[in-house]
């Protein structure tokens, strides 16, 4: 899948992959799209969450050898 904006979060901690996609978001139009990858596990409960309380279309998640790729459209 084609993404706009890609945020490598690998190594990082809750809160942190949230809080870089959630900056990312602010300056992305609606309608573009964000890859962002994680390894925190906690990631797999946050990044949904956060998309649905910020409006955001989790659009679907891909694990490859311990890192997960969330790609989100803004909304």
């Amino acid at each position: 899948m084609k993404f706009d904006v890609e945020i490598d979060a690998t190594g990082l901690m809750c809160p942190w992959p949230v809080l870089k996609a959630g900056k990312a978001l602010r300056s992305m139009a609606d309608g573009q799209i964000l890859r962002l990858l994680a390894t925190d596990p906690v990631a797999v409960i946050d990044v949904p969450h956060f998309c649905a309380e910020q409006g955001h279309e989790l659009i679907d998640t891909q694990e490859d050898d311990g890192t997960t790729a969330y790609i989100i459209r803004k909304r």
